[in-house]
């Protein structure tokens, strides 16, 4: 009798036609007589379906994908498999030498081992060359003159737009970035111990500067409270923004995807500093999970096995996602294509990570709540980071 395996998969045209080609090639290998149940969401639904609604736990789910930010939460609830005995039993011959470490160690803590990387990509600075070339503007390495920048190649009657901010409220961007902010002028979002320090003075900075972004007409693509990270992408992809800060997949997509307008247009480089600061880089990236529901385990563990293979990994990024392996980063074939792929390494190096807490979604939220009262109210910035900090700490 044919079984059928049944994913979440987070929803974005390269996870939803690799995670499909990988599987067709997994039954080719293979000869297993099973089927693919491969079902696409957008992030809220996304952690609903397999954390809020325990849809790993109960048997709903063999694989989902995840954030490495939702790890601690889902493990915490008993939601996720250890793939540990599963390495042990059936290992991955490279693991884990054939990955950089910043993608094989954040998935290992509580005695376990979560999940195995799938798409890479830290947040980077992602450019039209061509625009900035023929206005003579050089690659910002400060916010300002990033702002400036997207303030001179602001084309609004042209459907150009200066930059691009993505604030849909899905624990996602406009949290990253509200980080990313007080990283890159010095400060510290979280102390050391994990708890939430918005109310530093490189806090308010950070801030005060993505409201003024935000709120800029001259220099911003209209409707940020509607954008998520793909769509902002999307955007770029078509050849309607100039600069952004967002994550080197979408580099990766504008200079691969069939229908892309700016192939051959696109490059990369690092994040801005701020004041005090320097560029820094942000490590989220997706894992494939097994739920420890599923009643077919073994047969979910095979198929993760299959996806790391180095010709699978290489076909993720051919799709149009970023493979995890230093052999798809480094491959000729992939650099010829996408110029800048091999920089990857240099991103991991200076890339921070996130606190490992299992409130870090909630947390979330009350980030997406700031910056949604920072760009559509005139509430002092001190008084926001007060509330937001109050409610982080209510969180834990």
């Amino acid at each position: 009798m044919t079984e059928t395996l049944r994913i979440a998969v987070r929803k974005f045209g390269p996870f939803e036609s690799a995670i499909a080609k990988q599987f067709a090639d997994f039954v080719s290998a293979t000869g297993a007589d099973v089927s693919l149940e491969a079902v696409a969401m957008d992030l809220n639904p996304l952690h609903e379906a397999v954390i809020g609604k325990r849809g790993l736990a109960n048997g709903e789910w063999d694989i989902a994908f995840m954030a490495t930010d939702w790890l601690a939460e889902a493990q915490a609830d008993g939601l996720l498999e250890d793939l540990a005995p599963h390495m042990a039993r059936a290992p991955i011959a490279d693991f884990p030498d054939a990955w950089s470490p910043s993608l094989t160690t954040m998935q290992r803590f509580a005695g376990g081992y979560w999940g195995m990387p799938y798409h890479d990509g830290p947040e980077c600075l992602v450019y039209r060359k061509d625009l900035l070339a023929a206005a003579g503007i050089a690659v910002p390495t400060t916010w300002d003159a990033f702002h400036a920048a997207a303030r001179a190649l602001h084309r609004p009657s042209q459907e150009q737009y200066g930059t691009v901010l993505a604030l849909f409220p899905d624990g996602h961007n406009g949290f990253y970035d509200f980080c990313i902010h007080i990283w890159s002028r010095g400060g510290e979002p979280f102390d050391t111990a994990g708890r939430p320090a918005f109310t530093s003075p490189q806090a308010h900075a950070a801030l005060d500067f993505l409201r003024t972004l935000a709120g800029d007409a001259k220099a911003m693509a209209p409707g940020a409270r509607e954008l998520d990270s793909v769509k902002a992408g999307l955007l770029f992809a078509e050849g309607k923004v100039a600069l952004m800060a967002n994550w080197f997949g979408f580099a990766a997509y504008a200079d691969t995807a069939a229908d892309s307008r700016v192939k051959g247009l696109v490059d990369i480089a690092p994040l801005p500093a701020g004041p005090g600061g320097r560029s820094v880089s942000l490590n989220v990236f997706w894992v494939l999970t097994i739920g420890s529901g599923s009643a077919r385990k073994d047969l979910a563990w095979e198929f993760l096995r299959h996806c790391a293979t180095a010709p699978m990994d290489k076909l993720t990024t051919t799709e149009g996602a970023i493979g995890v392996r230093r052999s798809t980063w480094a491959d000729p074939q992939v650099n010829a294509l996408i110029p800048y792929y091999h920089r990857l390494d240099w991103l991991h190096e200076h890339a921070r990570q996130m606190p490992l807490t299992p409130k870090l979604a909630d947390i979330s939220h009350v980030v997406d709540d700031l910056m949604a009262a920072a760009v559509t109210s005139d509430v002092p910035t001190g008084e926001l980071l007060a509330a937001a900090q109050a409610r982080a700490e209510a969180v834990l």
